[in-house]
C-alpha cells in the first residue's frame, strides 16, 4: 500500500463518488478496496444512507489527501497497515482497522503518534462480527469457573497469519479473567511434543489453528471442569457478517479519540 506524495489517480485504481457538500453524511474511504474484506466494506458503506464512499485505494495507489475523508476503513496486509494508518492519523482522518498483525510494539508506536493528534480516533478490531464479540464476552464470563480452557480457530487457507487476531484476543481476555480469579496455569501433563501437536500458547492459553478450504472464519472456546464441559462457538459463513460491525465502527470512531483495541469497547461488551 503506497504512501507518499499525492498523485493523480486513474479511474482503474481509484473510484470517487460524488458527494453533496450539504450532506451531513460521513465521508469514508476504503484502503484495500479490492480485497476480500475491502470489497465487502465498499459495498456496505455505499449502501448505508448516512455514509458516503468517496474513495477506494489498493496496493500501489498513492493515498494522497484521502479525498478529504472523515474516516478510513483499512483492510490491507500487515506489512502495509502501520504506514497506512499513520498516514491517516497525520491527516486527521479517523481509522477503522481490520488488518491483523498489530503486536504490542506496533500498538505502542501508534499510541505515540496519536498523542500528537489527540482529536483522532483509531479502532483496531480483531473481529467485526457481533457474534464473535459476544463469544469473547461469554468466554470472559465463563473463564473463572473452569480449570481447563483451549481455543480452536478455523479459517480459509489463504489467511496469512496464525493464530488469528480473534483467537489471540480471546486468549488474552481469558487469561486476564483467570488471573483476576486467582486461577493457576491450565493443567497439561504433556512432556514430549516434538512436532508441536499441542499447538501454540498465547498468554498461557493453548490455541490451535486450522486452515481448511471452504471455511471463512470460525472459532470455539472449549472449557472443562470435573465432570462437565462448555463449548462456546461462533461461525461466520459469509464476509457480509462482518459488515454491521464495520459500519458501527465507522460511525463511532470519531467519538472515541485515541487508540481503541476491540469493537466491543464501542458496544458495551468490554
Amino acid at each position: 500500500m503506497g504512501v507518499g506524495r499525492p498523485t493523480e489517480q486513474s479511474p482503474s485504481t481509484l473510484t470517487r463518488v460524488s458527494v453533496d457538500p450539504l450532506s451531513p453524511s460521513l465521508r469514508v474511504v476504503v484502503i484495500g478496496a479490492s480485497g476480500r474484506m475491502g470489497s465487502q466494506a465498499c459495498a456496505a458503506v455505499d449502501a448505508a444512507p448516512d455514509l458516503d464512499l468517496v474513495g477506494r485505494y489498493d496496493a500501489g495507489d498513492d493515498l494522497g489527501e484521502l479525498h478529504g475523508a472523515d474516516v478510513a476503513v483499512e483492510f490491507s496486509v500487515p506489512d502495509a497497515s502501520m504506514g497506512n494508518v499513520a498516514h491517516c492519523v497525520e491527516l486527521g482522518v479517523h481509522a477503522v482497522v481490520g488488518t491483523t498483525g498489530w503486536n504490542a510494539e506496533r500498538l505502542a508506536s501508534l499510541e505515540s503518534l496519536l498523542a500528537q493528534h489527540d482529536s483522532v480516533g483509531v479502532l483496531i478490531a480483531p473481529n467485526f462480527a457481533i457474534g464473535a464479540l459476544l463469544m469473547m464476552s461469554f468466554a470472559r464470563q465463563a473463564a473463572p469457573f473452569y480449570e481447563s480452557v483451549e481455543i480452536v480457530e478455523m479459517h480459509h487457507p489463504a489467511k496469512v497469519d496464525a493464530p488469528s487476531g480473534t483467537a489471540a484476543r480471546t486468549a488474552s481476555i481469558i487469561a486476564a479473567a483467570r488471573a483476576e480469579a486467582g486461577l493457576g496455569p491450565v493443567p497439561d501433563a504433556t512432556q514430549s511434543d516434538p512436532d508441536g501437536a499441542r499447538g501454540a500458547t498465547v498468554d498461557g492459553i493453548p490455541v490451535h489453528a486450522l486452515r481448511l478450504r471452504g471455511r471463512v472464519a470460525h472459532q470455539e472456546v472449549d472449557l472443562g471442569a470435573e465432570g462437565e464441559a462448555l463449548t462456546i462457538r461462533h461461525d461466520s459463513f459469509e464476509r457480509t457478517s462482518f459488515m454491521p460491525g464495520v459500519l458501527a465502527g465507522v460511525r463511532a470512531v470519531g467519538s472515541h479519540p485515541g487508540l481503541t483495541v476491540g469493537l466491543e469497547n464501542y458496544l458495551g461488551l468490554a
